[in-house]
């Protein structure tokens, strides 16, 4: 309920809802009377005061801070109690199953660049021909399955921020990759590490995001071999929640554990996880050195790969849904066996980044109806090799935070959230098919993210959730908008949009007549005017800034 309330505020929160309801009652048909005992034997819990004398109290700013100081009072992540939906039968899943190993049998996987990585391979009991290399049929399973953890923690800075990654714990993170950012003022440019940090500093304060991301943007006005330094350092310094490293390089790989050992402690690092690491083959049924030594770097400190073929459909895999499912799963095994055996047990994810594209421009399209179906499929088949699962996120193709974006946006991520899915990249910001990062668009997608966060938590059966009482106590033909059972958790009852507009078309005009991408603008700049830094031990952070510094000056500028 926004301050301006054409009847008046109520000083104490619960009485507000009578008095809307007295404000609207000429539009609310067949209602059943409103007893006058209710509003009356309420009265000695709240007074109501004037629009005037309301906003001298507080009023609305009063009331966001009391709710940002409720939201901040949130879990590190989101643990689904809903079961996830199945679309393929076991006999179905079984088929892409066999499809796959028959890619891994007599197709083979390119690991182009990497000799060590065919020597492991080998010793593992795969054929090598030149650089494809073809796996007996269960081979990469077996190593998969029976060396990999179900599902592990992410340790963060600060480890109330901790993340559970698999099993029923569902973790948000924000965009990633994108080289332009947006806003509704300043338009599409390219990004900055001033924007790098200020989605950062977004994510650290957005309860939705539970993890601050990787590369939230490029900032192009880094050269490329110092970029990841900045990258590292600003997540280290200006969140305290988990993120992800670097991973154009082993070199960068490397520079990403050994900042944070610096923070978190060399020892620590070794024997936690503390770095998730997005690793991507080239797609189709190939994988390169950039990405296995990077992924070999990793593995080696006992950090989490994310393991995710990125594909286009109809460029990348086939036109259908079984076939990319099939060469995905193909592909992923590959090349979590690899990981496997350069250390056994370490963490990791198989991800699933599958969107189709236009037969007749070429160009991705994000929210079509087969890209959720692959999306169930892979998130099932990820459930039956007994590992974490991460895809979707808020994608759309759409350029601005408008109603493409929207619909695109939420064509994705509701399945995300029926699928199963335990880590979710990209749930905020994504603009044009991932080249952009928008300001408005994070807002509103972290905004939706936390009301379907309210989905996966189920149903409540308790003896709140079932509201006997209050059932009781009303009885046929009233209303329940008295009973104690509403006043005592009306604040809590429902997901609450901090984007959305709700009141009446009046006040939406009193307010400037803003849309929601408007609205949004102005909340992203009251979260970063509001940021602050979170605590750091002041010698570890001295020692980082010596690290960057060092490694500014070892590396070229001019380095790929």
């Amino acid at each position: 309920m926004t301050e301006q309330d054409p009847v008046g505020r109520l000083d104490q929160g619960p009485g507000f809802i009578l008095v809307i309801v007295l404000a609207l009652r000429p539009t609310l048909g067949n209602w059943p009377p409103i007893p006058a005992l209710v509003l009356l034997g309420r009265e000695e819990n709240f007074s109501v005061k004037t629009s005037r004398e309301g906003r001298r109290r507080g009023g609305r700013t009063a009331r966001k801070a009391a709710r940002a100081e409720a939201s901040a009072a949130v879990l590190p992540y989101l643990t689904r109690a809903m079961a996830p939906l199945e679309i393929l039968s076991d006999d179905g899943l079984s088929q892409i199953e066999s499809n796959a190993e028959t890619i891994l049998e007599e197709v083979g996987i390119d690991f182009r660049g990497f000799p060590s990585a065919l020597d492991r391979l080998a010793a593992a009991g795969a054929q090598i021909d030149g650089e494809r290399v073809r796996f007996a049929r269960g081979l990469c399973r077996e190593i998969v399955s029976t060396k990999a953890p179900g599902s592990f923690t992410q340790h963060a800075r600060n480890p109330a921020r901790n993340l559970q990654i698999g099993g029923t714990a569902c973790v948000f993170a924000p965009g990633y990759g994108s080289p332009f950012v947006h806003d509704i003022e300043a338009g599409r440019r390219y990004a900055s590490f001033e924007d790098f940090c200020n989605f950062v500093k977004l994510a650290h304060v957005s309860p939705a995001m539970h993890s601050s991301g990787g590369t939230v943007c490029e900032p192009v006005d880094i050269p490329v071999s110092h970029r990841h330094l900045d990258m590292v350092y600003a997540h280290l310094r200006y969140s305290d929640k988990a993120f992800m490293g670097s991973v154009t390089s082993p070199e960068r790989a490397e520079d990403s554990v050994a900042m944070a050992k610096v923070i978190m402690g060399d020892a620590f690092v070794e024997n936690h996880c503390v770095l998730l690491n997005l690793i991507n083959p080239s797609s189709p049924m190939a994988w390169d050195v950039s990405m296995l030594s990077v992924a070999e770097a990793y593995a080696e400190h006992g950090q989490a790969t994310m393991i995710s073929p990125f594909i286009l459909s109809g460029a990348m895999a086939p036109v259908t849904v079984a076939g990319v499912a099939a060469q995905s799963l193909a592909e992923a095994l590959a090349g979590m066996a690899f990981v496997q055996l350069v250390r056994p047990g370490a963490p990791m994810v198989l991800g699933s980044f599958a969107s189709s594209m236009s037969m007749r421009s070429g160009a991705p399209t994000f929210g079509t109806p087969e890209a959720a179906q692959t999306l169930f499929v892979m998130a099932a088949l990820t459930r039956r090799l007994g590992l974490p699962f991460r895809s979707g996120g808020s994608l759309c193709a759409s350029k601005l935070p408008d109603a493409q974006a929207g619909a695109e946006s939420a064509s994705t991520l509701l399945p995300t959230l029926m699928a199963g899915t335990n880590f979710v990249l990209h749930a905020a910001g994504w603009l044009e098919g991932g080249l952009t990062m928008g300001y408005e668009k994070f807002i509103i997608d972290a905004d939706q993210c936390a009301l379907w966060g309210r989905l996966l938590a189920g149903v409540d059966l308790s003896e709140k959730g079932q509201a006997m009482d209050a059932i009781r106590e009303v009885g046929p033909g009233q209303h329940f908008l008295g009973a104690a059972h509403t006043l005592a958790n009306f604040e809590t009852a429902f997901g609450q949009s901090e984007v959305s507009h709700n009141d009446s078309f009046e006040k939406w005009q009193e307010e400037g007549s803003l849309d929601a991408a408007r609205r949004a603008q102005t909340l992203w700049r009251e979260k970063l005017a509001g940021y602050e830094v979170p605590d750091i031990d002041a010698s570890a952070h001295e020692e980082l800034c010596a690290f960057v510094a060092r490694r500014r000056e070892e590396i070229p500028e001019s380095a790929e």
